[in-house]
């Protein structure tokens, strides 16, 4: 199932956000990977060890690039999975097994970006709100959403803020 997300950092807070929306239901609870500096989203069809795994080497030190190459490299799997990662000194990689086919464009990817450079003036939990609420805008994911989910850490093993919703896109009125 094709899913979209964010991940994002902010060098200032230090705050790591994943924003995640799909027709897949949970994604909330399995796509995003946060740790104290690091972040997965492991999506399409989901290798939680990608998560897992990742985020504990992240934080170990490993870099993103090197990482998703190994992951690739040793999971049979690899053609039907995306990941994507940030890890401890900010760089930022990906790995894209199966094309965005379930999305309607690249316009979803474009306006989620570009709405999340654009709103600096917004704390990083309605930042990547907004960020995907543009993409849903620009044509999302075209079966539908069907669940979401927002987490952000602040620095702690564990979140500082973790929401999710399945059957329904309702994260900011759960946020406010």
């Amino acid at each position: 199932p094709m899913t979209y997300s964010i991940i994002a950092r902010d060098p200032e807070s230090h705050e790591i956000g994943i924003a995640v929306a799909s027709r897949f239901f949970a994604c909330g609870a399995a796509v995003p990977y946060i740790g104290r500096r690091v972040a997965v989203a492991t999506q399409a069809f989901v290798n939680p060890l990608w998560g897992t795994e990742g985020r504990r080497m992240l934080e170990s030190g490993d870099p993103a690039e090197a990482l998703l190459k190994e992951f690739a490299a040793r999971d049979a799997g690899r053609d039907i999975r995306q990941c994507h990662m940030l890890d401890a000194e900010g760089n930022f990689a990906a790995h894209t097994g199966v094309a965005g086919n379930m999305l309607t464009g690249p316009e979803v990817v474009e306006a989620t970006f570009d709405t999340y450079a654009a709103r600096r003036d917004l704390p990083m939990a309605e930042r990547l709100l907004a960020a995907m609420r543009a993409g849903e805008e620009a044509g999302g994911d075209k079966r539908g959403r069907q669940a979401a989910g927002l987490v952000i850490h602040r620095g702690q093993d564990h979140a500082y803020l973790d929401l999710r919703v399945d059957d329904h896109g309702e994260l900011d009125r759960l946020l406010e």
